[in-house]
């Protein structure tokens, strides 16, 4: 790294912090879905990444900097609109990760599968749903316990399995695509016009597919506390933000092609495909004995990103709950700090909806049907989060924020409105089932996804009118107070206070 991107007293430089948003949100699992579309792909991973990848990183560095204290988008959201809707936020980023882990492991367990000599018997193998399922929960529950094991531990397969796993793939099969487009003398399958940029808006299921795009950019709220460290953040932040927004899309723009000049539009599979286009490209170059490893290395790259998710919530969880707002049962932690209580409570809420796999017709009609109820319950998240901060902006409009997203309040309203209205846009085209995929009967692929939906935001609002104030042990001081609390105010009331949040518990 040059000298002058570092930043000072040991803070994160900008090429670093672009660095830190690309891997938290990069990942080659949802590729072959994007590659249906082939070249007009581009198109939705360019209009994704400028109404939703760089509204959330730049709405999401406000907050964290002006309410900085634990509970991230707990905390947040409960500044704007009080802790039931605050509840109901957090509560989604925890079980929208819950449903989304059978989908992420669905592609470990087909990397496993393509493990075996012959790519026949391999592909007959993923579609076994039993193994599936099987090689699913195995994962998961491994997972878990090297989480419990603690940060240390989870760190260590977190950062190698990353490199290895999804950095190192991503690599191999951009630089095969592009290889096998240009050198391979086989005409690639799909066809090469700038015509083919822009979608056929008249075909609506070409819409309705691609709003799960916007999951492929979700996380990037994560990194926003990384914000305080960088010097200068009013003109470096946005500056690292627009080199991972540009990364981002790239490698999803680059990979998503590689596979679509590979694999014929009708024969994508949004579980095997990736694979198989390892295979097709490793057998060209005549490697073929390196498609074994190339999936072993991205089973690990999906232990790797599980372990990860597995703690991440669930501590957050654990804060929100040592802050009364769950019964103390769940705030139970091991000798390692992990939140042993929720972190089974979740691993059993995964066994039970990993065994849709078993009910629904087909492997893939689970995949997609988890892939959209996850989209759904992360886009409810996002939704109060852009609500909150708008919100802030005339409810604590003196606050100080050491990054404040420019142009005031009409800057706001352009940045978190357009990521609200994306989001809002993306989560009603979730419920529309995909004609490009049998997820049999339409009528149950939608009933399956508002009955889940309305079921999991009733959960927290249940919660929250059963609180009892013996939830909070008076011994807990990790978690701070919501602002208008301490100023005695309330939330939809104008505060004008200019304090800096962390001095105002002190």
């Amino acid at each position: 790294m040059a000298k002058t991107d570092t930043i000072k007293k040991g803070g994160i430089g900008i090429f670093a912090l672009a660095m830190l948003n690309i891997v938290a949100v990069v990942s080659l699992r949802g590729l072959p879905a994007e590659a249906e579309y082939g070249l007009s792909s581009i198109f939705y991973y360019i209009f994704a990444a400028i109404v939703f990848l760089i509204p959330v990183s730049l709405v999401a560095a406000e907050l964290a900097t002006g309410w900085s204290e634990k509970g991230g988008i707990f905390r947040w959201v409960g500044e704007a609109f009080g802790p039931r809707l605050a509840l109901v936020a957090m509560f989604m980023l925890w079980i929208e990760v819950t449903v989304w882990f059978p989908t992420a492991l669905t592609f470990g367990s087909v990397s496993l599968a393509f493990v075996g000599p012959d790519q026949s018997w391999d592909q007959a193998l993923a579609q076994n749903k039993f193994f599936v399922l099987g090689i699913v929960l195995a994962i998961y529950w491994i997972a878990t316990f090297i989480a419990l094991r603690g940060t240390d531990a989870f760190a260590k397969v977190a950062k190698w399995g990353g490199l290895i796993g999804t950095v190192i793939p991503g690599i191999v099969l951009i630089v095969l695509g592009f290889s096998y487009l240009f050198f391979s003398g086989k005409p690639p399958q799909i066809e090469l016009s700038w015509s083919e940029v822009i979608p056929d808006f008249s075909n609506f299921n070409n819409v309705v597919l691609a709003a799960s795009i916007f999951l492929f950019y979700a996380g990037m709220e994560m990194n926003a506390l990384h914000v305080k460290e960088v010097d200068n953040a009013a003109r470096n932040y946005p500056l690292a933000i627009m080199i991972a927004a540009i990364g981002t899309v790239s490698v999803f723009v680059l990979g998503t092609l590689a596979i679509a000049f590979v694999i014929p539009q009708q024969d994508i599979s949004l579980t095997q495909s990736l694979l198989v286009a390892y295979d097709e490209m490793f057998a060209w170059a005549g490697i073929s004995w390196a498609s074994p490893i190339m999936a072993s290395c991205l089973a690990l790259g999906v232990l790797a990103m599980v372990v990860g998710w597995v703690a991440g919530p669930s501590s957050g969880l654990l804060v929100v709950a040592k802050g009364g707002y769950l019964p103390r049962f769940w705030q139970q932690t091991n000798e390692h700090g992990m939140a042993t209580h929720i972190m089974m409570a979740q691993a059993l809420l995964v066994t039970m909806i990993s065994t849709v796999f078993v009910v629904l017709p087909s492997v893939q009609a689970a995949y997609q049907i988890l892939s959209q109820l996850t989209v759904v319950l992360y886009l409810i998240m996002y939704l109060l989060m852009f609500a909150a901060a708008i919100h802030l902006r005339y409810s604590q409009p003196n606050r100080p924020r050491p990054y404040r997203i420019p142009g005031g309040n009409i800057g706001m309203w352009l940045v978190a409105g357009l990521g609200f209205i994306g989001s809002l846009i993306a989560f009603v085209f979730s419920f529309i089932p995909p004609s490009q995929i049998s997820v049999g009967s339409p009528e149950a692929y939608i009933g399956i996804l508002v009955a889940l939906t309305v079921i999991f935001v009733a959960v927290p609002f249940v919660i929250y009118r059963a609180r009892k104030p013996h939830w909070r042990d008076p011994a807990v001081t990790d978690f701070a107070p919501f602002t208008w609390e301490i100023e005695d105010m309330h939330p939809g009331v104008i505060n004008t206070s200019d304090k800096v949040t962390h001095t105002l518990n002190s």
